[in-house]
């Protein structure tokens, strides 16, 4: 049986060519980029490469590229600054937000913040008028995803922004899911963070970014030599940052065709799904999704059930959030848009590659049809 990836939102293999420019910094001695002598400055330099093409690819300038492990630490590092800067106000938090981003913002309540969720319409989106009045004096930080992980549904970030920055707040944005995805300009957003994460377009685990304004002196989160212009300390992960840059570098040359190629994949899906009775596909309406996710919900199956049959026959998705698994209970994110638990408890996310075909896509139609039948046959006898 052939074996079929469904689960890009969760994690992709390497791009092409991102292994190769990884290994000389996993095979051959080096030095600590912190050293002067010619190792060092051998590996500083694949660093300062590494920086542009991130910086490259969302529009921001290298000192602004601050690198971590990963977007749950950029979130981290984003959310948990604002206690070494105030001493309480209120923080706004998109509803629909990924864990690493609403879990430092409890633990900012517990601290004694303010923190209040932002509403969102039936489709995902932050309701902008519930956004505005939400707005006060003493609000510190907000934070609103760019592309929703589980819905794939876009935020227009820049029109958010618009409202806070004559007020001076400062402004988080989770981009994990939308760069390498769709155009993700830092500057043209408005933000002043955006957090990145290199293994949803094609680049290694374990390495991200936090993107950080010039203009916003904003805390260290690890403290030490001073590396990452003093905002995260430690020795670099070289190999993985050279591979961050090196996928960055490619995904913003195939960005296009990336586009097109995932998109008619998911209306593809999207117009087999639509064949098939008891079927709801979340956030159809919304203006802007992601070119490559599809996220609905089968009637009669919990989503646990549904996903262990697909993955018997070949084909790996997931229910929402990789990160939200092995809880049955309807997903957060569902449950802001106002879905109904037993609709939201059967929730399965399809996200698509550059990797996948219009015949797996097929074929995964065929299957789900098949369940489809096979329940309403049990419900009819």
């Amino acid at each position: 049986m052939s074996f079929v990836y469904l689960d890009h939102n969760a994690g992709t293999s390497l791009a092409h060519g991102v292994l190769d420019a990884m290994l000389p910094y996993l095979k051959q001695q080096q030095g600590n980029p912190s050293s002067s002598h010619r190792f060092g400055r051998y590996t500083q330099a694949a660093i300062d490469k590494a920086r542009q093409q991130v910086a490259d690819l969302v529009n921001a300038d290298v000192e602004q590229i601050i690198f971590t492990s990963g977007g749950t630490e950029s979130n981290n590092h984003a959310i948990g600054g604002v206690t070494e800067l105030f001493d309480s106000g209120r923080v706004l938090i998109g509803s629909t937000e990924h864990p690493a981003v609403l879990e430092p913002a409890k633990r900012l309540q517990r601290q004694g913040f303010e923190v209040l969720f932002i509403p969102v319409d039936g489709n995902g989106l932050i309701d902008q008028e519930a956004f505005e009045s939400l707005l006060t004096e003493d609000t510190r930080l907000v934070s609103v995803m760019w592309a929703n992980n589980e819905t794939g549904v876009v935020q227009d970030i820049a029109r958010l922004t618009e409202l806070t920055k004559p007020r001076g707040i400062v402004f988080h944005c989770d981009a994990v899911q939308v760069a390498g995805k769709r155009a993700c300009d830092f500057r043209m957003a408005g933000v002043q963070m955006m957090s990145l994460s290199a293994h949803k377009f094609g680049g290694p685990k374990g390495i991200g970014a936090l993107i950080i304004d010039k203009e916003l002196s904003w805390p260290a989160y690890i403290l030490g030599g001073g590396q990452e212009g003093e905002k995260r300390s430690g020795t670099e992960n070289v190999a993985a940052i050279v591979g961050f840059g090196a996928a960055a570098e490619q995904a913003k040359q195939q960005l296009t065709y990336y586009q097109q190629h995932c998109k008619t994949l998911r209306d593809l899906l999207e117009s087999r799904l639509a064949a098939i009775p008891g079927v709801t596909i979340f956030a159809q309406a919304a203006v802007e999704r992601l070119p490559n996710t599809v996220f609905f919900s089968l009637q009669g199956f919990d989503s646990d059930t549904l996903l262990m049959s697909l993955d018997r026959n070949g084909f790996s998705v997931a229910s929402g959030s990789a990160c939200g698994t092995g809880r049955q209970e309807p997903s957060h994110v569902l449950k802001a848009m106002n879905i109904d638990d037993m609709t939201a408890l059967g929730a399965v996310r399809v996200s698509v590659s550059l990797d996948n075909t219009a015949e797996q896509i097929e074929q995964l139609a065929v299957l789900l049809e098949k369940e489809a039948n096979r329940f309403n046959h049990l419900m009819n006898r």
